[in-house]
């Protein structure tokens, strides 16, 4: 019995990852056009609908395919080597995908049950948002920013404090502000198209707003709150601020193999300006790809074992121990950081040419660096 569960698993791994290698063509032929719309074009989606690659992480009870950790992992850093904004709108819209099994069934079925059942979200700005609790639900007010995936979702939710009619904050027993996830559809939110920023251009990470908007009580949920959590299975024992680190530490590296491996196909035939040789016949070229190549290997085979650490765990015993938290932010953060490294590494190395858009090394730079001002890559994680 487990020998034949651990085959299916494999089988599952091996779908989802010769899903991603099919897809990434498409997007790298298409990111031009991702750039230039500030938005994943609807072509890339609807092969991504149709591959189920945005229901990787949602239950099996609603049509999703609750696959493990690694796997999802391992699907976003294929797809960013081909597109890192894509790949980055992905990481968004999956984590916000594991508010489901929160949900009552049949609203996680209306929410997601679709092919077009996608979520966004993003952090409140510029001034704390609110909800009211009256009868039936809240009344929500408040803007949102950075919501990653926005362009091509259906659904948009917020992550506000409570408050009384009284005007009172709500307080959990613990003295800190109760919060509570609000989702509602993307029609019925105003829509702030200010995306227009140095990299990642191609997430459509656009603001939104509510102005004293009802959402029904059964739209809500506490994201994380074990006591309102309705699966059982290993996956959701992860949090989402786990997957968020799991995600963007992975399409970074994703970004960071594609950026070396079109470095290592300039390097072959670029004979630099005063030289008689290529650069790959270059004695310091050769030393940098050694050890980008080094960085970026020991950085994965870090993070992935650290997530495979929590998933057996999450298997075996049903938690996550709280020990494991900081290992996953370290390696998560220490993998980010090296991806950058590397991008940069290579860009320089490959001289005048990568400053221009037409260079594959341009845009990938520029991408690195605007996901390391996430909130994932924060250098104060290491303190």
């Amino acid at each position: 019995m487990a020998l034949t569960a651990a085959r299916s698993a494999e089988r599952l791994e091996q779908d989802y990852l010769d899903r991603a290698r099919e897809l990434r063509p498409m997007l790298a032929a298409a990111s031009d056009e991702i750039e230039r719309r500030r938005g994943v074009t609807p072509e890339v989606v609807a092969a991504m609908k149709e591959r189920g690659i945005f229901r990787m992480l949602l239950p099996r009870s609603i049509g999703g395919a609750e696959i493990d950790p690694l796997t999802y992992t391992a699907v976003l850093e294929e797809l960013a080597q081909g597109d890192g904004s894509t790949a980055w709108c992905l990481g968004q819209n999956s984590g916000c995908s594991m508010i489901a099994p929160y949900l009552a069934p049949e609203i996680a079925r209306e929410i997601f049950g679709g092919p077009d059942g996608i979520l966004a979200w993003g952090p409140d700005i510029p001034s704390p948002s609110r909800g009211i609790a009256v009868e039936g639900g809240y009344r929500v007010t408040g803007q949102w920013g950075f919501a990653t995936g926005s362009r091509h979702a259906t659904w948009l939710g917020c992550h506000i404090p409570i408050f009384e009619p009284d005007g009172t904050q709500r307080m959990n027993p613990n003295g800190r502000p109760f919060v509570r996830t609000m989702l509602f559809p993307k029609s019925e939110a105003r829509i702030i198209d200010n995306w227009q920023v140095l990299g990642l251009r191609g997430t459509g990470s656009d603001s939104y707003a509510l102005d004293d908007h009802f959402v029904p009580q059964r739209y809500t949920a506490g994201r994380d709150n074990e006591a309102e959590l309705r699966e059982t299975g290993p996956l959701y024992k992860i949090t989402s601020g786990m997957i968020y680190a799991m995600s963007f530490s992975h399409v970074s590296m994703g970004i960071a193999r594609g950026a070396l491996d079109a470095f290592i196909e300039i390097a072959r035939d670029k004979v630099p300006r005063g030289a008689t040789g290529t650069l790959r016949q270059n004695n310091v070229i050769q030393s940098q790809v050694a050890q980008c190549e080094a960085r970026l290997k020991s950085a994965r085979a870090y993070l992935r074992g650290v997530i495979g650490e929590m998933w057996d765990e999450a298997q075996r015993q049903g938690r996550i121990s709280l020990d494991q938290h900081p290992h996953l932010r370290l390696a998560a953060t220490w993998a980010i950081h090296q991806a950058r490294d590397v991008v940069a590494t290579v860009y320089h190395a490959a001289g005048a040419g990568a400053i221009f858009e037409s260079n594959p090394l341009e845009r990938r730079m520029r991408d690195i660096h605007a996901g390391i001002q996430q909130g994932q890559g924060r250098p104060v994680h290491f303190e």
